[in-house]
């Protein structure tokens, strides 16, 4: 198994989510990503350097101090380690283009303030809101997702509330009316999920696997799940000012990223 090592300054996500996007466009090896966080002091990098040294491996940095930058450049020469450095050519480019210095202070990105806050209150509102609870409160969310089980709708709400949106979701049951509050908000918010019926079907079979549980059910049953899609495009239809997306073979920054362009929503902050 090959190693990336990152190491961040500040949380480390940034650059996690860029090395695995990089990642995705490659089919063959098993690569393990390691993250070093909070990575200040030239102590808390040599530490972190040693563990690359000890067992080499890929260095990826996102470091603002360029001191730091430097001994992990150093070391990584020293012990033929292959680094890069995913910020600092940014930073300067920008300061040329801007006419300004930097302030090389960490963690800026994630500091805690007014925004962070009403994201903390999108998430809270979203886990509460989560497959059909306190539907009462339907009309306080931004969105509200509708599809059959297992069509993505709590990893997109969760997603969208990172994105700063108070999302619900409302499972749609073959043979049980929705709720009522579902009618009774504005119908723009409702953004209604399909998905192809042999992706689904293998998606349950695999969660049903998972719970050590038999696949052989209706629940992954294909003429069972290909009903309960038509009963939901049968829904739909009823409904033309619901936005329809297919989330068939869609990764969630995908399909989000579908939803927000044809909602063409602002979160509420």
């Amino acid at each position: 198994m090959k190693t990336i090592y990152v190491l961040s300054d500040s949380t480390g996500e940034t650059a996690e989510r860029v090395i695995r996007a990089a990642l995705s466009q490659f089919y063959d090896g098993d690569v393990k990503v390691q993250l070093f966080s909070q990575i200040r002091t030239q102590v808390e990098v040599q530490q972190a350097l040693s563990v690359a040294v000890h067992n080499p491996g890929m260095v990826v940095y996102t470091l603002v101090d360029p001191h730091l930058s430097e001994i992990i450049e150093r070391v990584a020469e020293e012990h033929g380690l292959l680094v890069v450095d995913l910020l600092s050519p940014l930073i300067y480019t920008l300061s040329r283009y801007l006419g300004t210095a930097s302030r090389e202070k960490p963690g800026l990105l994630h500091r805690i303030d007014t925004d962070y806050y009403k994201r903390i209150e999108a998430v809270n509102f979203t886990v509460k809101h989560d497959d059909g609870q306190e539907t009462r409160y339907l009309h306080k969310a931004d969105l509200v997702l509708v599809g059959v089980s297992r069509s993505s709708k709590t990893p997109l709400s969760m997603y969208l509330a990172h994105k700063g949106y108070k999302v619900a979701n409302v499972p749609l049951v073959q043979g049980i009316e929705p709720p009522e509050e579902l009618f009774q908000i504005d119908q723009s918010k409702i953004v209604g999920l399909v998905i192809d019926p042999k992706r689904l079907v293998d998606i349950r079979t695999a969660r049903l696997i998972n719970m050590r549980q038999s696949p052989r059910g209706s629940y992954a049953d294909y003429q069972q799940v290909e009903d309960e899609i038509a009963y939901c495009r049968q829904l739909y239809r009823r409904h033309p000012e619901w936005i329809v997306i297919d989330v068939t073979n869609k990764s969630v920054e995908e399909a989000s990223s579908e939803i927000m362009r044809r909602m063409n929503a602002a979160p509420t902050y």
